[in-house]
């Protein structure tokens, strides 16, 4: 397709995209202020093209001043000054929030950390777009849409990558100044189902991944873990581009670490039963299952993170016994020590909270029990109500994740996709509430204002009083609050003696 300048002298295919596809609620009111001069760019592009557009848009103007385009928008909606040197404002409209940006150009600043260059980013209105554009990370991010004529400006032929389902590199000189790439690059593959071309591979395994920070790499992890459809796709882009091996050692162990080929024989496509292979299978199992069951976004990430970590344990706890006449690898109290892993893991990147959500102490909580729920599968004919009390106490009531936990780590040991919960993990939410046990029925029935009407003062007696007593309820020895009362006379008569 022959090219043709634009007004300004820039480039473009001459390709415009069909209306609708191009739409999103604000275009007009950019256009009206800034005529052929405002573009959509990077993803919204690529999306359009994918066929599957998005209200997430990225707006870059050009040949306007920061000062000129606050002064044309400022009186419409709420607007934050980003940085004035890096050209980028945060603009609130009609409930909606848009990064503008200016075209930018990077300048090296000498050595940054560990070998990795430091930049001046700064903005240049009148730099040609072409150059805003090649200093995007991958070609299918380096296109733009002018939003007056819905022409793409696409002089990396990031259209043609979009459409071949393909990452390549925009600029493969400049890609390895921001290591963060590596780790979106596996992203985009994962989220968009796109292949890696070969040279990302071979320019990644010499960069340096120790600099980034821990809040950009657990975006990058969260967002495959969210977006994608199998985040097992991510994972393995992580493996093949040198983020476990740098970001994530204890995953990074597993990918050596073998299972045994009867109790798990799902393998990879070179014949390999690895824990790595298994993890992968249980988080894309648990993806499907939270989308089943329709988790919130916390819920959702606890649950994911619960099956990527909940086997962490096992290279450090793999032996060879010899049981029902045959060699056989074990990986006792691996539970134990994955949750005492995890611990550390979630320190490391500093994973305590989501929206609210106490996250890490449902992760670990998770990752520690994930084997008792098929316990009581498996002595179903004789397990009591105590068993279940005490599970779900110490899960923090967090009973329907536990299950699903132990659900999907079953489902990793086989490539089906799972589509509903099977007949272990029915049983097992179907016993929990014959017995009415939940997050509500084991919160502590006795409390300390209880004890302090029975004479016992606050301090260390009263704490073991109160653990005595709930462990008591735990094990069912009461369900009400009068009949707690009643036993705690009895604990307390028993103390003062």
């Amino acid at each position: 397709m022959k090219r043709r300048s634009t007004k300004s002298g820039r480039s473009t295919s001459g390709d415009a995209v069909k209306k609708p596809a191009a739409d999103f609620r604000d275009k007009k009111f950019f256009i009206q202020h800034f005529g052929g001069d405002v573009y959509a760019v990077g993803g919204f592009v690529r999306d359009i093209i994918r066929g599957k557009p998005t209200e997430e848009v990225d707006i870059l103007i050009t040949r306007h001043s920061v000062e000129d385009i606050i002064r044309k928008i400022e009186p419409y909606g709420k607007v934050d000054l980003v940085g004035k040197s890096f050209g980028v404002i945060k603009f609130t409209v009609n409930k909606k929030t848009y990064d503008i940006a200016l075209p930018r150009k990077d300048k090296p600043k000498g050595t940054g950390v560990k070998g990795h260059k430091d930049f001046v980013i700064s903005a240049d209105p009148d730099l040609p777009l072409e150059k805003d554009l090649e200093r995007r990370d991958f070609r299918c991010n380096s296109m733009a849409l002018r939003l007056i004529d819905n022409a793409v400006i696409d002089p990396f032929r990031g259209k043609a990558d979009t459409k071949a389902r393909i990452i390549r590199l925009t600029n493969p000189d400049a890609f390895p100044d921001d290591p963060l790439r590596v780790l979106r690059a596996a992203r985009f593959a994962s989220v968009l189902e796109f292949s890696i071309a070969p040279k990302i591979y071979e320019v990644s395994r010499e960069i340096d991944l120790s600099g980034l920070s821990v809040e950009r790499v657990n975006e990058e992890l969260f967002k495959i873990l969210f977006n994608s459809s199998q985040p097992s796709v991510g994972l393995e882009g992580f493996f093949k581009l040198g983020v476990l091996r740098q970001l994530f050692p204890e995953l990074y162990r597993l990918t050596l670490s073998i299972q045994d080929a009867l109790f798990h024989p799902e393998k990879d496509e070179y014949g390999h039963h690895t824990v790595w292979h298994h993890t992968k299978l249980t988080v894309d199992q648990a993806k499907r299952l939270a989308d089943i069951k329709r988790l919130s976004r916390e819920k959702r990430l606890a649950l994911l993170l619960a099956a990527l970590y909940h086997d962490v344990g096992k290279p450090s706890t793999a032996r060879w016994e010899f049981k029902k006449g045959r060699m056989v690898i074990t990986n006792n109290g691996h539970d134990i020590l994955s949750e005492k892993m995890t611990k550390k893991i979630l320190n490391r990147f500093r994973i305590f909270s989501f929206n609210g959500f106490n996250l890490r102490k449902t992760v670990l909580s998770l990752i520690r029990c994930h084997h008792r729920a098929s316990e009581l599968w498996g002595n179903r004919e004789v397990v009591t109500k105590k068993a279940f009390n005490r599970l779900a106490a110490d899960v923090n009531g967090e009973i329907e994740l536990l299950v699903y936990l132990d659900a999907v780590d079953r489902g990793g040991r086989e490539e089906t996709p799972l589509l509903k919960l099977d007949r272990e993990a029915r049983w097992l939410l179907r016993k929990f509430k014959e017995l009415n046990v939940s997050k509500e029925t084991i919160q502590p029935l006795i409390m300390g204002r209880d004890l302090i009407k029975l004479g016992v003062d606050p301090g260390p007696e009263m704490g073991r009083i109160l653990k005595e007593l709930y462990q008591l309820q735990l094990d069912n020895e009461f369900e009400t609050k009068k009949e707690g009362l009643r036993l705690a006379r009895q604990v307390v008569g028993r103390k003062k003696r």
